[in-house]
């Protein structure tokens, strides 16, 4: 029972993220090749936990002195620093602080770890020092005079 409770709470809180703003101007869509560096980069960390379990799945200890889960520890902060150096190299700019947080958050969790962040910042959970903040005007409606 607890589990379906968690699977069903998370799917509440990857859908919370799906909703739109009416300001259009705001949102920001993640450069494609900044995609592509997080899945090779996400493809080369897979290999490397396969690689560390010696091509096996089951066992907690296969003789390279990590557990399965040390293993994943290892692997994923190996992926949260390499990426943003793979894409410093691709882009051949500095990142931003966005981007950057984009390609860990998408070693932290597989697939939609990246799609997360950037809806995070679009919502405005999270904020960059090196984005400009956009002012929304609020306009009052004139009543028109009889």
């Amino acid at each position: 029972m607890n589990r379906k409770l968690a699977f069903l709470v998370a799917a509440i809180a990857a859908f919370a993220f799906t909703v739109q703003a009416a300001d259009a101007r705001s949102r920001h869509r993640a450069d494609k090749r900044i995609k592509a560096v997080a899945i090779g980069v996400g493809a080369a960390s897979t290999a490397a936990y396969f690689a560390i379990n010696d091509w096996k799945w089951d066992g907690w200890n296969n003789g390279s002195g990590l557990t399965r889960l040390g293993a994943w520890g290892s692997v994923t902060m190996g992926c949260a620093a390499l990426s943003p150096m793979v894409a410093t190299a691709v882009l051949k700019r500095p990142l931003k602080y966005r981007e950057a947080h984009i390609l860990i958050g998408s070693c932290v969790i597989p697939i939609v770890g990246g799609w997360l962040v950037n809806e995070a910042y679009n919502a405005h959970l999270l904020w960059a020092p090196d984005e400009q903040v956009v002012e929304r005007k609020h306009r009052r409606k004139r009543r028109a005079m009889k």
